[in-house]
């Protein structure tokens, strides 16, 4: 009797260290290769966000590291943010830990950030805070280019710091 005990213990045991084995491998294979698709429209802090430029259609615009269009929203008034719970759900602010970055055409002279309501620090743009829109999808994607939700008007941002407004 001991001897298939012993072929039942082992067989626990090797199924274990297979499992072991095999999600360790295949978890850090996917959190390191794709990030989860809502990661890239989220107000999670960043440790140095970049910011860089594109250029379409609508003319050279700031975008995320991502290549995300970045928006500032005209109800603000000064560096604070006026976009809050509902608002900042469809409209998530860039926000960073530390000092962002620039790329591209953009001015690290313009780029600062500033204090949010909940504590978080949201990248300013020549002393605009920085959003994103919800519904744009793919990078450089402008769908919320002159949107007038929440009150105001949402524009993307040149790189001389101004609202672009076709």
């Amino acid at each position: 009797m001991t001897r298939p005990f012993h072929l039942a213990a082992l067989a626990l045991v090797s199924a274990l260290v297979l499992a072991a084995c095999g999600s360790s491998g295949s978890s850090g294979t996917s959190s390191s290769s794709t990030p989860p698709a809502s990661s890239t429209a989220t107000s999670s802090p960043r440790p140095a966000s970049v910011v860089g430029t594109k250029t379409t259609s609508l003319g050279t615009f700031l975008v995320d590291a991502k290549g995300r269009a970045l928006y500032l929203w005209d109800a603000d008034h000064g560096s604070m943010s006026a976009c809050s719970g509902a608002c900042a759900q469809a409209w998530p602010p860039l926000t960073a830990i530390g000092t962002p970055k620039a790329s591209g055409q953009v001015k690290s002279s313009l780029l600062g950030t500033t204090k949010r309501a909940d504590g978080s620090r949201e990248v300013t743009y020549d002393g605009h805070p920085l959003y994103y829109f919800e519904g744009d999808t793919t990078p450089g994607q402008t769908t919320g280019q002159g949107n007038d939700g929440f009150g105001a008007p949402w524009w993307v941002v040149s790189p001389a710091g101004k609202a672009i407004q076709n």
